[in-house]
């Protein structure tokens, strides 16, 4: 049996196309973009020339967008970076208990600082209402931080609708989209987006590169210093391959493309979950599948059986997918998101699995899938009574 890779929302295969420009340009483009000489020339319009792609993608513009090594650095250095120069206007910043641990830790790191952090609940659908937020709001938030599409769920927050409601409060307004991005339609200036983190390797390309939109009215103090790269807010020589792959990625979505993707994922998900209910296998959706969820992610409770096991019987038949749960130093932590969702004492924190898909996917996978799904969960079950 071949291997079968469920797990895109980790990362996702780059696209050959990504790894004939990436290939192209380390040959050919070696100089430094910051040299002055006809090789460094090369590798700016390069920089420039992908910068753009970014830019437009977004409806920024290029000196909106600032290079870094992918979502984590882009979440902290928004977060760290706004917060220490929105200070003399108030300490409280509003985020929601789902976020993925790059902001979750940056916000401790924060409250150590003596900021005051909002952790704002979702309800059974992992959705977070536009109402909460409003409520949470005072005359000294600085910030509001919340992800556009949650890893482990799907669910999609109300992005354009909090991103009116803050228009005209002085609070800074960031997105986590690693999820969202190149999947769902993003207008920064639609949607009233201060900042958005975003990561190529979601999208098909590189590892270790994504951006960080940042408004033109905001300035903030690089994260990370040295020289005068990213017009002096990011030190660090470019790494001209890895943009330009991310460039391409990005070239190769259209807003049709996205659309594509989702009703071909919505088709998956309907076929792997048509084939359950066929072979009477004891399963709920958590969250909830509709025009607020991404279809790239299903999280399935298999009711009775334990995510480590189904994960690792399904790892052994060569089948990839990922667990309810996190693995941190060797010892497995129940999801903060499902946790937050139905509660620590809801077997959903430890009998379900993530599902993923990527563009790569294809119905005869997902076929393989399911039936492999449907043997070990029978089996598991079996072996419990």
């Amino acid at each position: 049996m071949n291997s079968l890779y469920f797990d895109n929302a980790a990362t996702t295969a780059m696209r050959p196309e990504v790894i004939e420009e990436m290939t192209d340009k380390m040959t050919t483009i070696y100089g430094n973009a910051s040299s002055t000489h006809e090789f460094g020339r090369q590798a700016k319009k390069v920089l420039d020339d992908s910068r753009e792609i970014l830019a437009k993608s977004i409806n920024a513009t290029d000196k909106e967008i600032i290079i870094t090594s992918g979502g984590t650095e882009s979440n902290n250095m928004a977060l760290r970076q706004v917060a220490q120069i929105k200070q003399n206007e108030g300490n409280h910043i509003i985020s929601t208990v789902i976020e993925h641990p790059s902001v979750l830790r940056t916000l401790e790191y924060l409250e150590g600082l003596g900021f005051e952090v909002t952790y704002l609940p979702v309800n059974l659908q992992g959705n977070l209402s536009t109402e909460d937020v409003k409520s949470a709001l005072r005359p000294d938030t600085i910030l509001v931080s919340l992800m556009s599409v949650n890893n482990e769920t799907g669910a999609k927050l109300p992005i354009h609708e909090i991103g009116e409601l803050l228009k005209d409060h002085q609070a800074v307004f960031h997105t986590d989209a690693v999820q969202s991005y190149g999947l769902d339609s993003i207008d920064v200036r639609r949607d009233h987006i201060d900042l958005l983190s975003t990561s190529a390797h979601k999208i098909n390309g590189p590892k270790f590169i994504g951006f960080l939109y940042l408004n033109k009215d905001i300035f903030v103090k690089p994260l990370i210093l040295g020289g005068e790269q990213e017009s002096k807010r990011r030190a660090g020589t470019e790494n001209v391959p890895a943009i330009a792959g991310f460039a391409k990625a990005v070239s190769l979505l259209d807003e049709k493309s996205k659309q594509d993707k989702q009703d071909f994922f919505k088709k998956l998900t309907t076929q792997l979950l048509s084939n359950l209910k066929e072979n009477h296998v004891a399963f709920e959706v958590n969250g909830q599948l509709s025009d607020n969820h991404s279809y790239h992610v299903l999280n399935l409770w298999i009711k009775g059986v334990e995510t480590s096991r189904l994960q690792m019987n399904l790892d052994l038949n060569h089948i990839a997918v990922s667990g309810g749960s996190a693995c941190s130093a060797g010892s497995l932590e129940p999801s903060h998101v499902l946790t937050a969702m139905y509660g620590e004492n809801s077997s959903r924190v430890n009998e379900s699995i993530r599902i993923s898909f990527g563009e790569f996917n294809t119905e005869s996978e997902v076929e393989a899938l399911s039936n492999q799904v449907v043997k070990i969960s029978s089996k598991l079950l079996t072996k419990n009574k």
